[in-house]
């Protein structure tokens, strides 16, 4: 399997697929919040329910440890 950076790939669309999908999730985040239900999400093959009041928390923590 080819392990490539695909900030390298010669499909203008691939390039930016990544920082598409990150756009994404963060909506996805911030939405959640908004309507208080929960996200879902797939981490090591595990489907996981992450909940309003968690990305909160952790989106309080992240702007704490900004400077």
């Amino acid at each position: 399997m080819n392990t490539l950076d695909i900030s390298t790939a010669g499909d203008p669309n691939l390039r930016v697929s990544m920082p598409a999908m990150r756009h994404a999730a963060e909506l996805a985040r911030k939405t959640t919040i908004q309507t208080g239900t929960h996200l879902v999400v797939v981490r090591n093959g595990q489907l996981l329910r992450i909940a309003a009041q968690e990305l909160i928390e952790q989106t309080a923590m992240k702007d704490a440890s900004r400077p």
